[in-house]
């Protein structure tokens, strides 16, 4: 039997616990809970996500902000009814309802801000810099980006979509899925030559993270 408590510690990976994604505007502003509808599943989908994308970015860049997580079904449905920027459940690309599918269907992601290249940002660099890195290294579905601090919505699927849009100019589909870069591999990579080095972990995780605390 799962409680919030329980539920908030939870390890999902060598970096993150569920609690890193619980907190929610919404929820406190609005007063509604942040209850798993599926706990176990948004737990599986959840550990799919940090190992495979957020582990890395925070072995390799240091500290992983987490501006929105996970949001319970009925969380996200009282802020798409209210308008607060919240997509439909049912919306294919609503990313932080992690126990709203499974196998083919699972999905997970966050809205997050890297604080390493957002400093680089705000100074003006551009964010492709940091999207054609992603693109790189690191098996994403989805991603799209926004202006404030460079943040992006970073997605995982067990079948990745590989597509980049943004809301920073040049505004609109960056890459869509199965079509190739229309930078070379060279010209890629010299926009991140300064990055750290990739630093990618092992995804297995020791019995005693499989377990809450």
């Amino acid at each position: 039997m799962w409680s919030l408590e329980t539920f908030g510690r939870v390890r999902l990976s060598k970096y993150f616990y569920m609690r890193d994604f619980m907190y929610s505007e919404i929820s406190g502003f609005h007063g509604q809970p942040n209850v798993p509808a599926n706990p176990d599943l948004a737990i599986e989908n959840g550990r799919a996500f940090c190992t495979a994308l957020l582990d890395p970015l925070e072995e390799t860049f240091g500290r992983v902000a987490v501006r929105s997580g996970y949001r319970s079904p009925e969380l996200n449905r009282y802020g798409n009814e209210n308008k607060l920027n919240c997509a439909r459940n049912d919306h294919p690309l609503e990313c932080h309802i992690w126990d709203r599918g499974s196998d083919d269907a699972a999905i997970a992601g966050a809205s997050i801000v890297i604080p390493w290249f957002a400093d680089q940002y705000d100074q003006g660099r551009d964010w492709r810099d940091l999207a054609w890195w992603l693109h790189d290294h690191l098996p994403y579905s989805e991603m799209w980006f926004f202006p404030k601090l460079a943040a992006l919505n970073l997605v995982w699927r067990p079948h990745p979509q590989r597509t980049i849009s943004s809301y920073i100019a040049p505004r609109g589909m960056l890459l869509r899925g199965g079509e190739n870069p229309a930078e070379s591999d060279a010209e890629r990579a010299r926009r991140y030559a300064d990055f750290p080095p990739f630093r990618g972990i092992a995804p297995h995780l020791p019995p005693a993270m499989l377990r809450p605390a």
